[in-house]
């Protein structure tokens, strides 16, 4: 997706009430070949392509009957799993609002109440055999903070995919820089056939965000 020669970088400038990194980050949509393309096919987000490529490295939808998708809004992940399995259950959840998508059961909760794991799988008939996270937790602006806040959901959902998942399933979620915390990797090397990460080209280089990615759900202890 490189950018054409002739389309040369937009700038905006700084209006009185935007702050610069405000400016900063408007002019990054702009400039984004990868914003541009989602509004050209329709996907809500440019997050639907980080899916879109891990599923091309690891094929996660082949086959995929229940889909969990953590941290759903704004919608993008869903929409691919929709276009890839169309036949697929699936269920998201957000503690923000995410608009309606055809097929798709939304819950507005957050992930972390004690009554969110049950109303996700009341929403499937059957184990998921897919769990997705993009979670991420709201930074506060002090690394090691943000990073232990992000991680604790990572774990959260990890523990949801192992203790509800159907055998042979897989798992996915967003992790900082630094990859995976040694506890929560041996839970998921202990629990799943292969453990890799991933940083798929839509993930922009100064992101630090990686992905996890535990295949072959070997079922529970």
């Amino acid at each position: 997706m490189a950018r054409s020669r002739g389309n040369p970088d937009k700038r905006v400038r700084t209006a009185r009430k935007r702050s610069a990194s405000s400016t900063r980050w408007l002019e990054r949509q702009l400039n984004d070949p990868y914003v541009k393309q989602a509004k050209a096919d329709g996907y809500r987000s440019r997050a639907a392509y980080k899916l879109i490529e891990l599923d091309g490295k690891f094929s996660l939808l082949n086959g995929a009957k229940r889909v969990v998708d953590l941290g759903i809004a704004p919608g993008g992940w869903a929409q691919v799993v929709r276009q890839k399995v169309p036949k697929a259950a699936i269920v998201g959840i957000d503690l923000l609002e995410t608009e309606p998508i055809d097929g798709v059961a939304i819950l507005q909760m957050d992930f972390m109440a004690d009554e969110a794991p049950a109303a996700l799988e009341a929403e499937l008939d059957g184990a998921p055999d897919l769990v997705l996270s993009d979670m991420a937790a709201n930074t506060v602006g002090h690394k090691q903070t943000d990073h232990l806040r992000t991680m604790g959901l990572v774990e959260a959902a990890a523990w949801f995919a192992v203790e509800t998942l159907e055998k042979g399933g897989a798992f996915v979620a967003k992790v900082l820089a630094g990859g995976t915390d040694r506890e929560l990797l041996d839970l998921l090397k202990r629990h799943f056939s292969t453990v890799k990460h991933a940083k798929p080209p839509a993930s922009r280089k100064g992101s630090s965000e990686w992905y996890v990615v535990a295949q072959g759900f070997k079922g529970r202890d």
